[in-house]
């Protein structure tokens, strides 16, 4: 029975963020699908990417990380902060002076079509993999804890899920993405209070006695000072975190498509500055609540799951929280699953389109051409989110993090060289470049684990991206 209100709720908001969709899209064309008419409200924007960048991951994930590491989370949280500073004053300027569709247009104008489609392909290779990750665990978490019991297999949820982004995007693409999100992170905004407020209810906390409790538990811990090795390190974890946001918001089509729709470059900056503020708050908020679900657990006597992702889910589809519970659980995590799927299904059709194909000027109906390749986007994250499925991550958005240090090094290093020097890179090497260094990445964390115990964070993406800077510097003539 608990299911069925489940799926009743769940098609009720589907059909919310169709009837949106419709709306939005106007007349539909690329020019809406890839830029939305360069209109839209800039707080719509910054509301709307605040969804996309917690996704069905973080609101799984992040409340099972204090269980291991404490609230260092919040170590790179900050440094996210000081990321979206560099993205929005140094990166955006460049973006709106040459007017670009795709960013990694700006390659072919600095470096010509190689560089361009290398990063492309990286781009396309790094959305697909972790966007999938993403949307993958969102639906283990529904089969195995809200639709357990119905019979209903795994590949046909995944199919379900994927086919809903698809048809409300289909049409409008990024301006009707700029609405949705706004719902879809509305929507997990309350779902995220309300289940706060829930276990703060069973806890015997008042609101103020629970910031006290996370405060004062040992598991409050923010920073690590004294552990160099560790990964979790202050310094490793504040420095990573900026340039993950560099890399994985300033060099990601994905979450600049949003920004290169406002009216102008100023309206960009107020939602990128104001959106990087919203986050700290947000994940700290996550990260309290796994702190009560284990102040909770003791109380109640629960053993809690070995996976932290398991954590949240467990007290919602047990009935620990009440039957309310589950559904706005179901509801906020198809919220954050779709707000991280929908733009990212969105952004590859965009990239494949304007970079690879050049649909505009090679084909005489590019709308069609644009169609199709959103179907088979779909179609690769189906097939992606069954891949996943036989690997079965034990911490998934770990495995974001380290699959995004291999993928997006190489466009770290691309847009530096870009930006700061004025030297042009043989241009046949630029893909050699970009390949060996995740490799020789791979191969020195593998030797320093073996002979010396240390394991590369976060800052291996770092790393990676001074390598292939090297290597565009040693193939290159002024």
């Amino acid at each position: 029975m608990i299911g069925l209100y489940v799926l009743v709720a769940l098609g009720a908001y589907f059909a919310l963020l169709y009837a949106i969709s419709r709306r939005a899209s106007g007349r539909g064309g690329n020019e809406f699908f890839f830029r939305g008419g360069r209109r839209s409200p800039w707080w719509a924007v910054a509301f709307g990417m605040l969804g996309s960048s917690v996704s069905g991951v973080s609101l799984v994930s992040v409340p099972g990380m204090v269980r291991d590491t404490d609230m260092t989370y919040m170590q790179m949280c900050v440094g996210f902060f000081f990321g979206y500073l560099v993205v929005a004053f140094f990166l955006l300027p460049l973006y709106y002076k040459l007017n670009l569709t795709s960013i990694y247009g700006y390659l072919e104008l600095r470096m010509g079509r190689w560089a361009s489609r290398t990063g492309t392909s990286f781009f396309l290779l790094s959305k697909l993999a972790g966007a999938s990750v993403k949307l993958y665990l969102v639906c283990l978490i529904l089969q195995e804890f809200v639709l357990r019991g119905t019979g209903i297999p795994f590949g046909v949820t995944a199919m379900a899920a994927v086919f809903c982004v698809w048809l409300y995007t289909a049409r409008g693409g990024i301006r009707t993405l700029v609405w949705t999100d706004v719902c879809q992170t509305l929507c997990l905004v309350a779902v995220l209070l309300l289940v706060f407020w829930q276990v703060c209810r069973l806890d015997g906390f008042t609101l103020g006695e629970a910031v006290e409790c996370v405060v004062a538990h040992p598991h409050g811990r923010w920073f690590e000072w004294e552990d160099w090795a560790s990964r979790q390190h202050f310094a490793k974890q504040f420095v990573s975190g900026i340039f993950i946001v560099i890399v994985m918001t300033g060099l990601d089509q994905d979450m600049m498509q949003k920004n290169l729709t406002c009216k102008n470059l100023r309206d960009a900056q107020k939602d990128m500055c104001t959106y990087g503020f919203l986050f700290i708050p947000l994940n700290w908020l996550l990260l309290a609540l796994g702190i009560l679900l284990v102040v909770l657990a003791g109380h109640a006597g629960v053993e809690l799951p070995e996976k932290g992702d398991e954590i949240l889910p467990l007290f919602c589809a047990e009935g620990y929280l009440g039957t309310g519970a589950l559904v706005l659980f179901a509801l906020g995590l198809v919220a954050a699953a779709f707000n991280s799927a929908d733009s990212a299904l969105t952004a590859l059709t965009t990239s494949f389109c304007i970079d690879i194909l050049d649909v505009e000027s090679r084909f005489a109906r590019p709308d069609v051409v644009r169609k199709w390749v959103h179907a088979a986007m779909a179609l690769l994250f189906v097939a992606c989110i069954l891949f996943f499925e036989a690997m079965d991550s034990s911490s998934v958005i770990d495995a974001v993090y380290v699959v995004a240090s291999y993928t997006y090094g190489p466009l770290l290093g691309l847009f530096a060289f870009g930006l700061f020097t004025r030297r042009m890179p043989c241009a046949r090497a630029v893909p050699w470049v970009c390949v060996a260094a995740p490799a020789c990445c791979y191969l020195l964390d593998a030797c320093t684990t073996a002979f010396f115990g240390y394991r590369f964070g976060y800052e291996l993406l770092m790393l990676n991206g001074l390598l292939v800077f090297a290597g565009l510097y040693a193939f290159s003539r002024r």
